[in-house]
C-alpha cells in the first residue's frame, strides 16, 4: 500500500486503518466459529464471505456433518438473531413469511401481521430443496429483494440478513431441485466433505462429553454492516474486471477459446451475477489478507465457490459424473489474468 493510498480515508479514518480493523474483526469471528466447529475451515471461511458480503450460501452435504452448528454458532459470535426453517414438502409460504391473523381489541376485530421466521437475521433454509416451488419462491423474494410481500403490503427484513440454504446430494427422492433462476441468488455454493479420522474423534469427544459453553459475541449486526460497507468500497482494476468478464464468459460453450472441457460438457454457463459474486467475494478477500486493492489471486480464490453452481452440464457431462468444479478449474487455468496486449507492452 503506499503512502498516498495509507493517507486516504473513508468515515473519517485512514484506509489502512479501516482495513487493519476488517481484517481483525474477521479473524475474531473465523475463530469464534472455528472454536466450535471441528475441521472445515474452507467451508467457515466461506459462509463468513457470504454473511460480510451481503450474500447467501448454499451448502451441499450429507447429514450430520454440523452444517446447523455451523449457523448456529455464526449467529452467536456475531450477536445476531437466528431462525431456522425445516424445509419439506407441506410447507407453505406463509409458514417462512409469516400471515396476518384476527385480533380482538376494545370489542373491534383487526388483521395483525405475525412475522414468519424469514425475519430472522441468519436463517437456516434446512433441505431447501425438499420444498415445492411456489414455496422455493417466497424465499426467493426474501433473498433477492430483502423484504417479503403478505396480502399486498411490503415487510423489509432486518439487516444483516443472510440465508445459509442445506441440500442433501443423496436423497432425491421427493425433492423439487432448486431452478436456476434461484441458484443465482446464491453468492457461493460449498461442498462440505466428509471430516478425517483425527476430526471426527475430535467431534466426538466434544459432542458426548459435557456441555459447550456458550460462544460469546465478538461483534454484532452494525459491526457486521460496516465491514460489509467497507468491502463495497475497495478498488478493484479495470484489467481485472476484464479478467473476471473474460472467466464468465468462458463458462459458455458457445464462447470462441473457451476450454475444451467446457464445449464438451457445459449447457449452460454462468449470468453476470457469477461474476459479479467474484468481485464482491475477491474484495472482502483482499481486506482479511491485509490489502485496500483486488487482486487476480483474489479472483482465482473464490471463482469456484462463486460459478460452481452457476455451470449446468449437458447430458454427456451428467452421465460422466463430471464435477463443475474441474470444469472451472480449466478455465482458470487457460484465461490469462493479464491479456496479451497488456504483457507485450
Amino acid at each position: 500500500m503506499t503512502q498516498a493510498s495509507s493517507q486516504a480515508t473513508v468515515g473519517g479514518a485512514s484506509i489502512e486503518a479501516q482495513a487493519e480493523a476488517f481484517r481483525q474483526n474477521f479473524e475474531r469471528i473465523r475463530n469464534a466459529v472455528g472454536r466450535l466447529i471441528v475441521g472445515h475451515a474452507e467451508i467457515i471461511e466461506g459462509v463468513i464471505y457470504g454473511f460480510v458480503c451481503g450474500g447467501h450460501v448454499l451448502l451441499e452435504g450429507v447429514p450430520g456433518l454440523g452444517k446447523t452448528m455451523l449457523v448456529r454458532s455464526l449467529a452467536s459470535a456475531v450477536d445476531c438473531e437466528f431462525s431456522r426453517i425445516q424445509f419439506t414438502p407441506d410447507l407453505m409460504p406463509a409458514d417462512i413469511t409469516g400471515t396476518n391473523i384476527v385480533t380482538e381489541e376494545g370489542g373491534s376485530r383487526r388483521f395483525v401481521f405475525q412475522k414468519g421466521p424469514i425475519f430472522g437475521n441468519i436463517v437456516l433454509a434446512d433441505e431447501v430443496n425438499r420444498a415445492t416451488p411456489k414455496t422455493q419462491s417466497a424465499l426467493l423474494e426474501a433473498m433477492q429483494e430483502g423484504h417479503v410481500t403478505v396480502a399486498g403490503q411490503t415487510y423489509p427484513l432486518t439487516q444483516p440478513f443472510f440465508v445459509l440454504a442445506t441440500q442433501n446430494p443423496i436423497e432425491m427422492e421427493g425433492t423439487y431441485p432448486l431452478p436456476e433462476a434461484q441458484l443465482d441468488r446464491f453468492l457461493f455454493k460449498l461442498d462440505v466433505q466428509p471430516s478425517s479420522v483425527s476430526e471426527l474423534a475430535q467431534i466426538f469427544a466434544q459432542t458426548t462429553g459435557t456441555d459447550m459453553a456458550d460462544q460469546a459475541a465478538v461483534t454484532d449486526g452494525a459491526g457486521i454492516m460496516q465491514m460489509r460497507n467497507l468491502a463495497k468500497q475497495v478498488p478493484i482494476a479495470q484489467h481485472l474486471l476484464e479478467y473476471v468478464a473474460r472467466i464468465v464468459l468462458a463458462t459458455h460453450p458457445e464462447t470462441d477459446g473457451s476450454p475444451s472441457e467446457v464445449q464438451r460438457y457445459v449447457r449452460y454457463g454462468s449470468s453476470p451475477r457469477g461474476g459479479q459474486s467474484i468481485i464482491r467475494a475477491a474484495k472482502v478477500r483482499a481486506l482479511v489478507e491485509g490489502r485496500y486493492n483486488v487482486s487476480a489471486g483474489d479472483i482465482r480464490a473464490v471463482a469456484t465457490p462463486a460459478l460452481r453452481h452457476r455451470v449446468l452440464l449437458n447430458f454427456e457431462g451428467e452421465a460422466e459424473g463430471i464435477n463443475t468444479s474441474h470444469i472451472i478449474a480449466a478455465i482458470l487455468d487457460k484465461i490469462p489474468d493479464v491479456p496479451d496486449a497488456i504483457k507485450r507492452l
